[in-house]
């Protein structure tokens, strides 16, 4: 397994390999639990109104900290995405675990930072976390910025995963999870799939794709592209935009 975000130009074009995500027209490589991690961090941020700088910041700081992984272990007693320690008040041990709370929280922190948007970002994400390697982050801009852009583009997604199948996941969780990480209606209709507000339109499919893994997805449809859990994206009449329409396994 990856223990970090790659550029490796020899994997550009390569058909998909389970466990591993790629983004057309780049040499970026993540794992399923990368990509999860990171569009769950952008979502919270998308979610509360943030400007993509703030992603940048998220995503940089989590990269340098577990490498985009929901670590159970650290330093001491630093544990998630962010190495939050709940002896310095950052939360329970459950809410530091917790993606959608660990992104929020240092959120929170993060618009707390005079001059969060404009400084430099490994000095405005040293004033939130207060790390014993205070120029660390700063390596994980330039990949950080690409990351951010590919899952915030409005224009289409690029980013192709596979993953390893398991227990299919109930369309209700698959639901509550999309509301809670994105931020609008993601509604399960009858046939088993969610109907998630069109208004979050292409960061909210690039979203599914990333998280196809952790929730078993079969396919992510929206504005005449549908990917598919075997083969990626195709041009697809019949995706509309009145919804971005996701399909579990289950």
């Amino acid at each position: 397994m990856l223990v970090g975000l790659v550029w490796e130009t020899e994997t550009v074009g390569v058909p998909g390999v389970p466990g591993q995500c790629t983004v057309a027209g780049s040499s970026l490589r993540l794992t399923t639990e990368q990509a999860s991690s990171a569009a769950t961090i952008a979502a919270v941020g998308r979610s509360r109104g943030l400007p993509d700088r703030a992603v940048v910041i998220a995503l940089a700081t989590a990269q340098q900290e577990s490498r985009l992984r929901n670590l159970d272990y650290g330093d001491r007693d630093s544990l998630g995405l962010f190495q939050q320690r709940p002896s310095m008040g950052w939360g329970s041990d459950a809410q530091v675990q917790d993606p959608v709370y660990s992104a929020g929280i240092f959120y929170d922190r993060l618009v707390q930072v005079p001059g969060w948007d404009t400084g430099r970002l490994t000095e405005v994400a040293q004033a939130v976390q207060r790390s014993g390697f205070p120029e660390a982050y700063q390596q994980w801009e330039p990949l950080a910025t690409e990351l951010t852009a590919v899952l915030a583009d409005p224009a289409g997604s690029r980013l192709d995963c596979r993953y390893e199948a398991s227990a299919p996941v109930p369309a209700a969780d698959v639901s509550a999870v999309a509301a809670a990480e994105l931020g609008v209606a993601a509604m399960p209709r009858n046939d088993g799939t969610i109907y998630v507000d069109p208004a979050a339109g292409w960061p909210a499919a690039t979203w599914a794709v990333a998280q196809a893994g952790r929730l078993q997805l079969a396919e992510v449809e929206f504005a005449g592209r549908r990917w598919a859990a075997g083969t990626g994206w195709a041009d697809d009449p019949g995706a509309g935009t009145d919804a971005v329409v996701i399909r579990p396994t289950g």
